[in-house]
């Protein structure tokens, strides 16, 4: 089965990923986009089970304004990927069904947005001679794309770093990231509960929540809000009781933000993970970042997303922020207080990342359904 020939450069695309917010927010901003754009027919998206996957997409045909369609390929449980042993005796079966659904819905490409969870509809893909593009936001390419690049039409590279040899290719082409909607349409409206004049900390620990920055947020929420600094706090799922409590006021918490570009466009200051769709987030807001890597990934690929924000962007080692919290609260204090500082940290940001991703992503799609 071959990709049906595009009708009106609308496209009729299936994405494959899930599992994290990385893997699902960058996703649904090109969705979002290609939408405004008038170029999307219908989505199908092939998903892996989890939890986060329902939070994040909710109802994807009336949050898109487009038909759609959401395949949960039950490839994890609902907080922990599965074993490799595991994830290899089903790989099979998934592949099939992916290939009966992919039949069913004839998309002119598919988008695979990384993780083990876009293996199966990838294969199947390939094998119904579907065009196929992989997305790669990370500033490391990751497993899955390593694996699956060589089946790929198009790799599009949301972060330099990632390029095979730090060099664009027929395949593999540097798009920049897709943008979250403060820079693809209107600009965002500050939240109701954003305190009148007080300066903000937006604490961002990706969408399952961060323990080492909720324990650090946690002690240090007294003395900011002291200091006058009001806190919003992304918990994670399930997480409240890691946050400071309802009972101090100036301090906020929350398990999951779905309007995290209204926030960052109302913070004077982010603390966060180094996950690259929040790093985009926080470009595009021009958001001056304290950056925090998540401290066990082999391929430290936070550690090179940060890197990308240059002087934007200042990155504490998470031991650090256990072992001297006081001393990272008062270079906090001080950066919060500091307003040229911060904006000379928001004018580095503006150039930061590569814009326009969108559009190049959408562009390379609509080639891709043309060439077959």
């Amino acid at each position: 089965m071959a990709g049906a020939a595009a009708s009106s450069e609308r496209l009729r695309i299936a994405l494959a990923g899930g599992g994290t917010g990385g893997h699902l927010v960058p996703a649904l901003n090109l969705l979002r986009w290609g939408v405004e754009q008038g170029r999307v027919d219908a989505v199908q998206w092939f998903v892996t089970g989890r939890a986060v996957e329902r939070r994040v997409l909710g109802d994807l045909s009336e949050r898109l304004g487009v038909a759609a369609s959401v395949v949960d390929q039950s490839l994890e449980g609902r907080r922990a990927a599965p074993g490799r042993v595991r994830q290899l005796v089903g790989l099979a079966p998934a592949v099939l069904r992916a290939r009966r659904e992919l039949a069913r819905f004839r998309p002119h490409a598919l988008l695979g947005t990384g993780g083990f969870g876009s293996t199966p509809a990838v294969l199947a893909a390939r094998s119904a001679r579907v065009p196929i593009a992989l997305l790669e936001v990370n500033a490391v390419a990751g497993s899955a794309v390593r694996w699956l690049g060589p089946l790929a039409d198009r790799v599009c590279h949301s972060l330099a770093g990632s390029l095979p040899g730090g060099v664009e290719s027929a395949r593999h082409r540097h798009t920049g990231p897709p943008e979250p909607p403060a820079r693809s349409g209107a600009g965002p409206t500050a939240p109701p509960e954003v305190a009148r004049g007080a300066p903000r900390l937006l604490v961002l620990g990706g969408s399952q929540g961060a323990g080492a920055l909720n324990r650090f947020v946690r002690e240090a929420a007294p003395r900011l809000v002291a200091a006058g600094v009001e806190v919003v706090h992304q918990v994670g799922p399930g997480r409240l009781d890691e946050g400071a409590g309802d009972g101090l006021a100036g301090y906020r918490a929350h398990e999951y933000l779905d309007d995290v570009p209204a926030r960052l466009a109302a913070a004077a200051l982010v603390l966060c993970r180094g996950g690259a769709s929040t790093l985009v987030e926080v470009a595009a807001a021009r958001c001056p970042a304290v950056v925090v890597p998540y401290p066990h990934h082999a391929d430290r690929h936070q550690w090179r997303n940060a890197a990308e924000l240059g002087a934007g962007a200042r990155t504490i080692d998470e031991a650090r922020l256990v072992a001297e919290p006081d001393a990272v609260l008062t270079e906090l204090l001080a950066l919060v207080a500091d307003d040229r500082e911060r904006d000379r940290m928001g004018a580095a940001l503006a150039g930061a990342i590569r814009g326009g991703g969108s559009a190049a992503i959408f562009d390379l799609l609509e080639a891709l359904s043309a060439s077959r």
